[in-house]
């Protein structure tokens, strides 16, 4: 990526035009898999919430944050100063809707201002978590009003979890399940009648007894074996994928596209290769060959390539050769989840150095803390131990990290030869 790209990537999303907006997207996703919304977090720091919460406005009313979003369904937290005082800004903005607390019931202010943005059509969701639907008749009001509730399935017992989300489906409201953060959870509520599921399932891999790799993914852990196999060079590279005629497609559109602004057009593999770099091109080989993967979700590719651009710009210390390095790691963080067996299985079929296999198994070595800060980052925990000029650069890298994520996956998700024709 160019300065020039790289600086107006982190300016996005800034209320006074410097500083980055410390925002983290969490998708839920659909019974498909498939993206249903987006809920946009932030990173805070006491004291910070008004100043915070005026620059969230600017980037609503800028358009800002529905670029980050892809124009999605997305709801946000707004502070109760917000929605008293200047919510007009979501009227424009139909695809933004506000999560909701039950305590918000008791407030009669708050409760007018919301019963007109509801008549207004805002999105509306409240955050139920495990507490008793039959609540008071100011309760009973807040759920009048709101169009989506999410339940607590980590609070709640399945019977629960089944009985909440039964009950209001047949009241006409959408139900999420948040807090699915195991598979046994998740595909319980495969079962119930819910329009979404979020939670840190989407990142973990499902256990199997006995791992068995599928066809394509058996060749596409031999292409990523040849590609790390006897260091070939640009004319082996392009040899390499030659008989890959999507493969080399993708690879070629996505490097030639406008969003990298290239002083020519690259013809070949190898080409790109000498222009970029082996080791470059060889990372963006292992990124195109994933975003063939069209049996898993989407969002799980999009993650896997915004922690590949974020470890390689945590690096950007350290020499070339490992910034590169990190790429891979960043990448590969979640091959376990993508192949569907456990990452020292996957890692097995792979000659990949000791410095990436530390990471990837232990978040140990020289990568490991990088691993561990994108960790915190997107689970929203950063902000309990960093400083706020940490919080900063985290924030300029993770925007940027999206923005490229987006572009490269319009590239890389399987039907993109049949987009871009």
């Amino acid at each position: 990526m160019s300065d020039t790209a790289t600086a107006s990537a982190q300016s996005r999303l800034a209320g006074n035009r410097d500083i980055p907006l410390p925002v983290v997207r969490v998708p839920m996703l659909d019974q498909k898999r498939e993206l249903f919304a987006y809920e946009v977090m932030f990173h805070r720091h006491a004291g910070d919430e008004q100043t915070l919460m005026q620059r969230v406005l600017s980037t609503l009313a800028d358009g800002a944050l529905t670029r980050l979003v892809r124009g999605n369904r997305t709801f946000l937290t707004l502070s109760r100063e917000l929605l008293l005082d200047q919510t007009d800004v979501l009227l424009h903005q139909p695809r933004f809707g506000v999560v909701l607390q039950p305590a918000m019931a008791d407030d009669a202010e708050l409760m007018d201002r919301l019963n007109k943005m509801a008549q207004r059509g805002c999105l509306l969701m409240l955050d139920a978590g495990a507490i008793d639907l039959h609540g008071s008749v100011a309760f009973e009001s807040l759920l009048q009003i709101v169009q989506f509730v999410r339940l607590d399935a980590r609070a709640l017992t399945p019977e629960q979890l089944r009985e909440r989300a039964q009950y209001l489906h047949e009241r006409g409201i959408w139900v999420i399940a948040g807090h699915v953060d195991d598979h046994a959870t998740y595909h319980r509520c495969l079962e119930l009648p819910l329009q979404a599921i979020q939670g840190r399932y989407l990142l973990i891999p499902d256990q199997v007894e006995v791992p068995v790799l599928s066809a394509n993914r058996l060749s596409m852990l031999r292409l990523m074996r040849e590609l790390q196999e006897n260091s070939p060079g640009p004319v082996e590279l392009g040899d390499i994928i030659r008989n890959d005629a999507i493969l080399s497609y993708k690879l070629l559109s996505c490097v030639n596209s406008a969003y990298f602004g290239l002083p020519k057009q690259l013809k070949s593999v190898q080409q790109a290769a000498i222009f970029f770099g082996v080791t470059r091109m060889r990372n963006w080989i292992y990124t195109m060959s994933l975003g063939g993967m069209d049996d898993r979700p989407p969002e799980l590719l999009r993650t896997a390539l915004i922690r590949a651009h974020m470890c390689e710009q945590l690096a950007s210390h350290m020499p070339r050769p490992q910034k590169e390095m990190a790429f891979t790691v960043g990448l590969f963080s979640l091959l376990d989840t993508l192949m569907c067996a456990p990452m020292e299985f996957v890692l097995e079929q792979l000659p990949l150095v000791p410095e990436i296999r530390e990471a990837l198994i232990g978040n140990r070595g020289p990568f490991g803390p990088l691993l561990e800060q994108i960790h915190a980052w997107e689970a929203g925990h950063l902000s309990v131990q960093a400083q706020p000029a940490q919080i900063q650069r985290m924030a300029g890298i993770y925007l940027e990290a999206t923005q490229w994520a987006d572009q490269v996956y319009a590239f890389a998700e399987p039907k993109a030869p049949a987009a871009a024709a």
